[in-house]
C-alpha cells in the first residue's frame, strides 16, 4: 500500500472516531423556549411534552381554542398543593383573627395604668397648688 493510501484510511478512520461520539451525544436543549415543547397527535388531541422537564399535557381543541391539562398524577399533585396551601390559608388567618395573647393584652393594661396613675398624680399636686394659692394669709396678731 503506498502512503497516500495510508494516510486516506488514517483520515478516514480519525473522522469516524471523531464523528461517533457526537452521534452518540443527546441533543442539548434550546436555550430559549422556541422548541421547549413538542407536540404529539393523540386519540382526543394532542400530546404535550415540555423538554426541559419532562411533564406531560393534555391538549384538546374546543370552540377555536386549545387547551392543555396536566396529566393524571400531575394533576394529583397539583391538588394535593393547593389543598394544603389552603389548609395553611385557613390556619394563618384563624390565627390573625385571634384576640391578642394574655401576654400582650397585660403588657397593654400595665402601661395603660401606669399611665393613669401619672395623671393622678399630675391632678392631685395642681389640685394642691390652687389650694394654697387660695388660702388667705394668716393674719398676724398686733404687737402689744
Amino acid at each position: 500500500m503506498s502512503a497516500r493510501h495510508t494516510s486516506f484510511f488514517y483520515a478516514v478512520g480519525l473522522f469516524s472516531a471523531l464523528a461517533m461520539p457526537a452521534r452518540a451525544e443527546p441533543p442539548t436543549p434550546p436555550e430559549s423556549d422556541n422548541g421547549r415543547f413538542a407536540m404529539t397527535p393523540a386519540a382526543n388531541g394532542f400530546l404535550r411534552l415540555d423538554t426541559r422537564t419532562g411533564q406531560t399535557s393534555l391538549c384538546t381543541t374546543s370552540a377555536d381554542q386549545l387547551q392543555c391539562r396536566a396529566g393524571a398524577d400531575e394533576r394529583a399533585a397539583l391538588e394535593a398543593e393547593i389543598a394544603r396551601l389552603a389548609k395553611e390559608n385557613a390556619a394563618l388567618k384563624a390565627a390573625a383573627a385571634a384576640p391578642p395573647a394574655p401576654a400582650a393584652q397585660e403588657e397593654e393594661d400595665r402601661r395603660f395604668n401606669r399611665a393613669m396613675d401619672r395623671a393622678e398624680t399630675f391632678m392631685r399636686r395642681m389640685l394642691r397648688l390652687f389650694r394654697e394659692t387660695e388660702k388667705p394669709d394668716k393674719p398676724t396678731s398686733p404687737s402689744l
